[in-house]
């Protein structure tokens, strides 16, 4: 059986990722995508494709879900050279005699003449709400997917940073009863989303945290609360939680490649190589002087990547290219 070796593997499939490959298709490179969810789009896809991005060109407004449909249509017309890995973590990558790189994950193992790393801030899991026997409630979210399911229900939402006070007021009016639990005062969100939580409808408990959960079956029916200051307790009757304490990331197996980090991002140079020759990253995973963390500068990043796996791969190309453009001088 012969092994087949793509141009390029791109390993994380968020918005760079996703628009990395279309690049690379349009310059006619066979690419492999590997992403460690059971879809692309990254964090914007799982966490929140519900919320509105405001700082993309051309997109006064666009939901996040939807930017990443947008992006899974326009990668489509290169369905004939690209192939999509989903639900599969990267664990070794190895730098073959020939200069081609095995890329084994949890299932098997890949070939690649170059690698773009475009992981984010790495494969993430959620913070699980700290209370006996949380796991075995169905009705316990790490992750908002769609409002649907909580239309006219009971919600208690913990935690105190900018997702959980921006869905405490989407799901206001959604949902029967808001009710927000933070361990302190003070939330960690946009001071103008804090003052229309304040006018809101939403029920702000401080600073409580979670002590307990009573249930039917596998569902959760109620949450007892504890002051954190004066330690009385309370009950709140929930249909659904949902806990938003953030992401625990890592770069997971990619601290291991022997690549230069900088306080868990990869250190870059100009042409977005890494301290490995022939491996590539852009977008949240990368770093250099001067980084900024958008989407847009991800997408700036992967072009620039791309352009130099081409001349990493196809060094004949490139030779040729700067030969005819010297003759037209």
């Amino acid at each position: 059986m012969t092994k087949t070796i793509y141009d390029l593997t791109i390993i994380g499939a968020g918005p760079v990722g996703i628009y990395g490959a279309f690049y690379a298709g349009m310059h006619g490179m066979t690419t492999k995508i590997i992403e460690a969810l059971p879809e692309l789009g990254g964090q914007l896809a799982a966490l929140y494709p519900e919320k509105y991005i405001y700082d993309l060109p051309g997109h006064p407004k666009i939901k996040a879900g939807e930017m990443v449909e947008q992006l899974k249509i326009q990668l489509e017309q290169f369905n004939d050279r690209i192939d999509v890995v989903t639900n599969t973590k990267v664990e070794t990558v190895e730098k073959l005699e020939d200069g081609t790189f095995k890329i084994c994950t949890n299932q098997e193992c890949h070939y690649s003449r170059s690698i773009i790393i475009t992981a984010g801030n790495g494969a993430f899991t959620p913070r699980k709400l700290d209370v006996e026997s949380a796991e075995q409630f169905k009705n316990i979210h790490y992750f908002v997917p769609t409002m649907d399911q909580f239309k006219g229900k009971d919600v208690v939402i913990f935690g105190g940073g900018d997702s959980a006070v921006d869905w405490s007021l989407m799901l206001d009016g959604v949902a029967k009863n808001v009710t927000v639990v933070h361990r302190r005062d003070e939330f960690r969100a946009h001071a103008a989303s804090v003052e229309k939580l304040k006018a809101s409808n939403v029920n702000i408990l401080t600073p409580y945290v979670a002590a307990g959960l009573t249930g039917d079956h596998d569902l959760v029916t109620a949450v007892e609360l504890k002051n954190v200051t004066t330690n009385e307790t309370m009950t709140v009757h929930a249909d659904e939680v949902i806990v938003l304490y953030g992401f625990i990331s890592s770069l997971g197996p990619i601290k291991e490649w022997d690549l230069a980090l900088d306080k868990n991002s990869l250190c870059v140079d100009h042409r977005q190589q890494t301290s490995i020759n022939g491996i590539f990253a852009a977008g949240d995973a990368c770093t250099f002087d001067g980084k900024i963390k958008m989407i847009t500068t991800g997408f700036g990043e992967v072009v620039v990547a791309i352009n130099a796996a081409i001349a990493y791969a196809y060094p004949e190309r490139v030779h040729h290219h700067k030969h005819s453009s010297a003759m037209m001088k």
